[in-house]
């Protein structure tokens, strides 16, 4: 039987946003930025692949995201479970295990050589996943993840993911507008009171990503990063 640890929302994204500052997995770089994929710099960067590397966080963490899950969605509201390559594969895999469902991973693109597979693991037409990821930035490659999965005939609704940046203009609008509803454990705002409640980093390096924040567009085209987010 799976059972389902009881906590609020308040309560698993103040225990998450501890997890993240204990294991080191917040880094505040505001002297030299970091540059994301997208070419946005930013004074931080949260690493949630570290999250593998501490059974007992990781294991607290699976049990809070069922908890969110069943409480947004149902017990019986998937499945299978799809992790987004490559990141949010073994976070698919450990809640597709305590679920009992199956699980697939989406490739970014298909491989170029064998069968092109896109996804990999048995999907059937009508499935109902659950998509998985370590965290979400922009919304632009889970949208791409949604797409694939749906070519392939199942339906999508749900995006699960660690940590939500939640401060980009219109990452949440764009899910949306492709039917897709994110639901993260923490976000930014979880970790910086938790960061200044512990006092865990910096004071002055904290009201530096207090700034990002507000307007990380404006933030990174000051200091060479795009200044817009690319069209989806």
């Amino acid at each position: 039987m799976i059972s389902f640890p009881v906590a609020t929302r308040e309560e698993i994204a103040a225990i998450t946003a501890r997890a993240l500052l204990e294991i080191g997995a917040v880094h505040l770089s505001p002297s030299e930025p970091f540059t994301y994929t997208s070419g946005l710099k930013s004074p931080v960067y949260v690493d949630c692949r570290k999250i593998i590397g501490f059974p007992r966080v990781r294991s607290r963490l699976i049990d809070l995201s069922l908890t969110m899950m069943a409480d947004i969605a149902g017990l019986e509201a998937f499945d299978a479970v799809a992790g987004g390559e490559t990141a949010g594969i073994p976070f698919a895999a450990w809640i597709a295990d305590r679920l009992a469902v199956p699980m697939q991973y989406v490739r970014k693109k298909p491989k170029g050589f064998g069968r092109l597979a896109q996804i990999e693991g048995e999907l059937t037409a009508g499935q109902r996943v659950l998509l998985v990821e370590d965290l979400a930035t922009d919304g632009g490659s889970k949208v791409r993840f949604v797409e694939a999965l749906r070519e392939a005939g199942a339906t999508v609704s749900h995006c699960f993911v660690v940590f939500h940046h939640d401060v980009f203009p219109g990452s949440r609008d764009r899910l949306a507008e492709h039917g897709i509803e994110i639901h993260a454990l923490a976000r930014w705002a979880d970790v910086l009171a938790a960061a200044r409640a512990t006092e865990s980093l910096p004071t002055g390096e904290l009201d530096e990503v207090d700034e990002f924040l507000r307007a990380p567009l404006a933030w990174s085209a000051a200091r060479g990063g795009i200044e817009a987010l690319p069209e989806r």
